[in-house]
């Protein structure tokens, strides 16, 4: 025994002498047996293992991802045994995770695991298709996080892999050089569609699981190498990809939730509309913003994200720039592939970013940066208690983006540069050096700098920070928008409203009231959520359209008398209606022509 317990020393000693790469890789297997019923049967087999117990561990959170997510629930009839085929003890210390001892150097970790969500956190499983969120897919050890993984899949007959995950030779071992880029890696398993093509020296794949027809997939193809395109003209070329391509692993089945996420090499595109009509150019606008990321947030990567932990909710002050920017960027690619006229860019981008930034309480009262540090608490979170957020929160998506158009249109207008500059400075600063990681993350006083540096005007950046990043200063978007030949106007002018949207109960011909809107004519009038409204100036609620008719009979300074059944009993209160504050940003038609050249620069293509 004491020989024994030498070797294994010994062996333990060389093992961790040598380099991470060098030791043997972490092995995973993944097979389907019981796809119909949404389970796979995973099992990951561990060398090489130091002495004492192996920690193995379910992440809590995702790349992409903010909040807990908890993947340990969906994962059971766990087992393991060592390299002689010899059961293990399991022990269970925590809800994440699992203690293995007693080993000879070798753990053979199996479980099955339950998924029916096909989007970009979770696991999605039936007899079709198999859409994996590895941290939600693949157990890990945390001390083995440095070792290369392999990964082979279990393939159903006609089923291939679409994955940012490396093909060995023979194309039946999927790689990633360590455990962040495993996890990095999404991967969607089924009788995939495919298009390929080279741009800028990159390898470019559209692998895709759909219902449509192959000409609506070529049309599709045809706008995303568009955007591609164009989003590499601001940046001056793709980023080196780790492999030298680029995956997007598109999931169009009528079982798909809608989502995006954006990951190195690749980003997953899940989404149950088809692509056709217009509802493939939302599915387009995802691509939009997902490829931006594959510079903005992937490579151009905030300091407080790097590394990402998968045992906690990660927070980042900056996902305002992150994702706000990008979103941004998003709409704005599909302008310049000619997705999208001007009008429409107005209707479906601008309309949106300046309503929500003017309209909504939040901005007023908390910065890009503390929007952003909310992320944990609103990012796919789960809780059951009511909250706030209508009053106190705008998402750093679209509190980025009205930034990032401010910052843009103020940058052309006075600075004779753009926001194009801008990032295409930072790139070349924090992006462009990597080692499947960035080599210099930024952080908030990095973004500061550059934008002194960009403008020669450093009074100008501190200035700007202050008042819109870590202020809450609103930007004048109907002096920003005016040089374009934009114009910032009420959508209703002298249209009455109460400003609140109304759940109607046919039942008794009543409205509950959700959280009333600070400012609003319920809000003011005391009104608040679970009030239940039972007459209207007298008249019984029985639809969104009988309301809007009455409504239409009066004008904003009316005052109506509200018969409520609130929590502290039945009561009928006055109500005083306001003006509706819709906004809406659209095209003057007497721009000048010195405008339209403004526009024209401002969103025509870039690519050549």
């Amino acid at each position: 025994m004491q020989k024994l317990a030498a070797l294994l020393f010994l062996a333990s000693s060389l093992t961790l002498a040598r380099p991470a790469a060098a030791q043997a890789p972490v092995a995973y297997q993944v097979a389907f047996p019981n796809a119909v019923h949404h389970e796979a049967r995973i099992t990951a087999t561990f060398r090489e293992l130091p002495a004492g117990p192996l920690q193995v561990r379910m992440a809590r959170s995702s790349p992409g991802r903010y909040a807990l997510h908890e993947f340990a629930k969906n994962v059971y009839d766990v087992q393991a045994t060592d390299s002689k085929g010899k059961a293990l003890p399991v022990m269970h210390p925590d809800p994440y995770g699992w203690d293995v001892p007693g080993h000879d150097g070798t753990v053979v970790f199996t479980y099955t695991l339950f998924g029916d969500r096909t989007d970009g956190t979770y696991a999605g499983i039936d007899a079709r298709h198999a859409h994996l969120n590895m941290p939600a897919t693949l157990a890990y050890a945390p001390a083995l996080a440095q070792r290369p993984a392999q990964v082979q899949f279990a393939l159903p007959a006609r089923w291939t892999v679409a994955s940012q995950l490396q093909p060995d030779a023979t194309g039946t071992t999927w790689q990633a050089p360590n455990l962040q880029y495993l996890m990095d890696s999404p991967t969607s398993l089924g009788e995939q569609q495919v298009r390929t093509w080279q741009e800028g020296g990159r390898t470019i794949e559209l692998k895709v699981l759909h219902d449509g027809t192959e000409a609506e997939l070529d049309a599709y193809t045809a706008n995303t190498k568009k955007v591609v395109k164009e989003a590499a003209a601001i940046f001056g070329g793709l980023p080196e990809y780790d492999f030298g391509r680029y995956t997007f692993v598109a999931n169009y089945l009528p079982q798909t939730s809608g989502d995006g996420m954006e990951h190195r090499n690749s980003t997953s595109l899940t989404s149950r509309r088809p692509l056709r009509g217009p509802e493939a150019i939302d599915n387009l606008g995802t691509v939009a913003h997902e490829f931006f990321h594959s510079w903005n947030v992937e490579r151009l990567r905030p300091q407080d994200l790097e590394p990402f932990d998968f045992q906690r909710a990660n927070m980042s002050s900056n996902l305002w720039f992150a994702e706000g920017f990008t979103q941004y960027y998003g709409e704005l690619l599909l302008r310049r592939a000619g997705v999208y006229t001007d009008e429409q860019y107005c209707q479906e981008a601008l309309t949106g970013i300046v309503q929500a930034m003017l309209n909504s309480p939040g901005p007023k009262r908390y910065s890009p940066v503390e929007m952003s540090q909310q992320a944990p608490f609103v990012d796919a979170a789960a809780a059951i208690d009511p909250n706030n957020r209508t009053n106190t929160y705008l998402s750093y998506y679209y509190i980025g983006a009205a930034n990032a158009l401010a910052l843009d249109l103020e940058l052309r207008q006075r600075y004779r540069t753009d926001l194009d500059t801008y990032m295409r400075t930072l790139w070349q600063q924090h992006g462009a050096q990597q080692n499947y990681a960035p080599a210099k993350p930024y952080t908030l006083r990095d973004l500061q700098r550059v934008l002194g540096e960009v403008t020669r005007d450093t009074a100008f950046a501190g200035q700007f920070f202050r008042q819109h990043i870590t202020g809450h200063e609103l930007p004048k978007y109907d002096e920003l928008l005016a040089p374009a030949g934009l114009l910032v106007r009420r959508a209703h002018p002298g249209q009455a409203t109460l400003g609140a949207r109304l759940q109607f109960n046919p039942a008794d011909s009543s409205a509950t009231l959700g959280t009333t809107l600070l400012g609003s004519p319920l809000y003011l009038a005391g009104l608040d959520r679970e009030d239940v409204l039972l007459k209207l100036d007298g008249q019984k609620l029985t639809g969104n359209t009988q309301v809007q008719k009455l409504l239409a009979t009066h004008k904003p300074g009316d005052v109506l008398q509200v018969q409520v059944r609130a929590r502290d009993g039945q009561r009928t209160v006055p109500v005083t209606l306001q003006e509706s504050t819709d906004l809406e940003v659209v095209l003057n038609d007497k721009a000048t022509r010195k405008q339209l050249a403004f526009r024209k620069a401002w969103l025509s293509g870039k690519a050549k």
